[in-house]
């Protein structure tokens, strides 16, 4: 018989990703205490169970995020100059890039970011203001009367069980898991066009049809023979041919995200370019041509001679896509199916690098790749969790659908401005292969803010959704699903759950009152929340 525990705080955060870690934050800062629960060993989700560099706007080093977001990249360049042994010129780069991968102006392995982030929850939790279980996951809801009294959350190798009740229940989860759990009313997956009116929506709904997801590995080239036993469903996916790729899945040709044009990519491992010229600028396109520098998160030229052998590069690359099918509302059995079958994808794809892959001296394979499991701290060697792209969503208060942020739709107007914004981000919509069998969907969009009415299910009353489950649609999704906009969702899921607290409101009333909402806004803004975009003009 499993012994149930139970807890009470007033601040429940279900999932310790990016989003929970700073919705935690947020809560602690306002004086509340807080449990927040987690699944996997590592806190911090995207940035480091699910091993992807930060996916970020090209302003982000003057403007365009949160205070502590800011604090979270500062940490992380000031533990390398801390504990690595930089170059002098790698050293003195201010807006220093330790991985100099193109995607992101702050590529960095994984234990890194994980390190910076328990360090900004270690007061709280030295305080006792915060626990953090771990790892476990959401397996009952405990509702009445529109509001979620309690959750249990039951450890991922014991099996024991805890239920923990609180005045507010932030959903982090990647997810969407207590959206069911609790009856919270929730959409999924593409909504038709006659009921979003958005342009790239199809005529009917299709909820199984959902962004691919992704099981990312890190790897590195060095002598010797480092090839791996071939992966049992290898010759599927070598065979594997989707009818839009121009080509096998396990190649270097692919459809480029924007034209869809079928595009061969470069690779060539340790091409001893200098990381100080790297310009990982969005607006000049993904900067995917050479795979090998697109998501590189060690670039051994920005270390002292012979402390890396070889460049470390994190795989999060266009061939481990996963479209055989959704994981969401399945049964954990054919959950578990669904990514296996993305793992030995994964797994086919390094082999093929290592048997296959053509090479400019006109050879195959590449049998010095190996894989960094020790990086994403699993001894399987690949990421800890699998990378989610899209979630459930609550039917929320405000909906946010693309012709809110469209370029094409909005021109040199901007994105619409929300009354009710509580933070801003940018990205383009960035939709990749789904389950459906869509190709890429990528379309340029305004620099935007976050509503809150897209963080208030339209029911449920004390549930805040803190991660990629807040009202968007399957389109804007693409590009509310990114790291700082995660956080500062996560950020402010957790500092309203504390103003309604000592306010004695509820989240609606903050949004629906124009004088309680102001007051909100001004707690944000002192706390570092930018909740619009710069007009920037001479003076």
């Amino acid at each position: 018989m499993i012994n149930v525990t139970e807890m009470h705080t007033d601040i429940l955060v279900v999932g310790g990703g990016l989003g929970g870690v700073a919705a935690a934050l947020g809560a602690c800062r306002a004086g509340r205490s807080v449990i927040m629960t987690e699944e996997f060993d590592w806190i911090g989700g995207q940035l480091t169970s699910q091993a992807v560099p930060s996916d970020e706007h090209t302003w982000v080093e003057q403007f365009g995020i949160t205070r502590s977001y800011r604090k979270l990249r500062e940490g992380i360049r000031r533990y390398y100059r801390d504990h690595y042994p930089l170059t002098e010129g790698a050293r003195a780069w201010g807006d220093l890039n330790p991985g100099s991968g193109w995607v992101s102006r702050i590529c960095a392995e994984p234990r890194v970011s994980l390190a910076v982030m328990e360090a900004m929850l270690a007061p709280y939790r030295g305080a006792g203001k915060l626990k953090v279980l771990q790892p476990y996951r959401p397996v009952a809801a405990d509702v009445a009367d529109d509001t979620v009294r309690s959750v249990t959350v039951r450890h991922r190798d014991t099996g024991r069980e805890i239920t923990v009740s609180a005045a507010y229940i932030l959903d982090a989860t990647e997810l969407g898991d207590l959206l069911p759990m609790t009856g919270t009313e929730y959409v999924k997956g593409f909504e038709a066009q006659s009921d979003t009116g958005e342009p790239s929506a199809p005529s009917e709904a299709q909820p199984d049809n959902v962004q691919a997801v992704s099981i990312c590995f890190a790897i590195d080239h060095v002598d010797g023979d480092q090839t791996i036993d071939k992966p049992e469903n290898y010759d599927y996916w070598r065979k594997y041919e989707p009818h839009f790729w121009g080509g096998p899945l396990l190649g270097f040709t692919a459809p480029h995200p924007r034209t869809l044009d079928f595009t061969t990519r470069s690779f060539t491992p340790n091409p001893n370019d200098d990381p100080l010229a790297v310009d990982a600028d969005q607006r000049k396109g993904g900067g995917d041509e050479n795979l090998w520098i697109f998501r590189r998160i060690a670039a051994r030229n920005n270390f002292v001679a012979g402390a890396y052998a070889s460049d470390i590069c994190l795989v999060n690359w266009p061939m481990i896509d996963y479209m055989e099918g959704t994981i969401i509302d399945l049964s954990e059995e054919d959950k578990a199916k669904q990514l296996k079958s993305a793992a030995d994808l994964s797994y086919s794809l390094f082999y093929w690098l290592q048997t296959e892959a053509p090479r400019v001296d006109g050879g195959q394979g590449f049998p010095g790749l190996r894989l960094r499991g020790d990086i994403t701290g699993t001894e399987h060697g690949l990421a800890m969790a699998p990378y989610i792209r899209e979630s459930r969503r609550i039917k929320p208060v405000t909906r946010i659908v693309e012709q809110d942020l469209s370029y094409s739709v909005r021109g040199e107007k901007g994105a619409v401005n929300y009354r009710d914004s509580i933070g801003i981000g940018m990205y383009r919509i960035d939709l990749h292969p789904s389950t459906g069998g869509d190709n890429y969907i990528d379309v340029p969009s305004c620099p935007f803010e976050i509503p809150l009415g897209a963080l208030l299910p339209e029911r449920v009353k004390n549930l805040i959704p803190a991660g990629k489950n807040i009202g968007t649609t399957h389109i804007t999704n693409g590009c509310y699903r990114l790291h700082p906009v995660e956080w500062n969702i996560g950020e402010v899921a957790g500092m309203l759950a504390a103003h309604c607290l000592d306010k004695n409101l509820t989240p609606h009333q903050v949004q629906k009152s124009d004088e309680k909402l102001q007051n909100f806004q001004r707690e944000l803004s002192r706390e570092g929340i930018e909740m619009r975009w710069p007009d920037i003009a001479a003076y």
